[in-house]
Formats: C-alpha cells, structure tokens, sequence
C-alpha cells in the first residue's frame, strides 16, 4: 500500500532511488525547492509546470541574494 502522506509515488520514484529530501534539506529554502520541483519534473504529470515553479524559487534567491549584497556594499 502507498503512503500518499509521508511517501508519495513522486516523491520515491526518481530512478536513483533516492528521496529529494535527502538533499534539499540541507539547503535553503528558496534553492531547496527548486531542486525538488526539477527533481520530480518528469514524475509528475505536468513538468512544464514544476519547471516554472522551480525558475520562480530560483528568481527569488537571485533577489534575495543581490538585495543582500546590496545592503552588505552599503
């Protein structure tokens, strides 16, 4: 039987066999998510989709990072 809670299809089905969490949670948020969206791209059925939503987290640590050396500069 399928955990659809703790270990859904999508979240155990890359071919490598690992789990995304095992690596994204050692980043940041913005940069984990990311790689969790182009992580399950092709598990899912819409790729397109979690490719844009990988390239929102991705535009979101670029700001984050140039408002911060930004302000380091200052």
């Amino acid at each position: 039987m399928t955990d659809t809670v703790n270990h859904p299809k999508h979240y155990n089905g890359h071919p490598s066999g690992i789990e995304c969490i095992t690596i994204t949670e050692h980043m940041g948020f913005n940069l984990g998510n990311a790689v969790k969206y182009i992580w399950r791209a092709a598990l899912k059925n819409d790729a397109i989709e979690d490719l844009k939503k990988a390239a929102w987290y991705i535009n979101r640590e670029i700001e984050k990072r140039r408002k911060s050396a930004v302000s380091t500069n200052l």
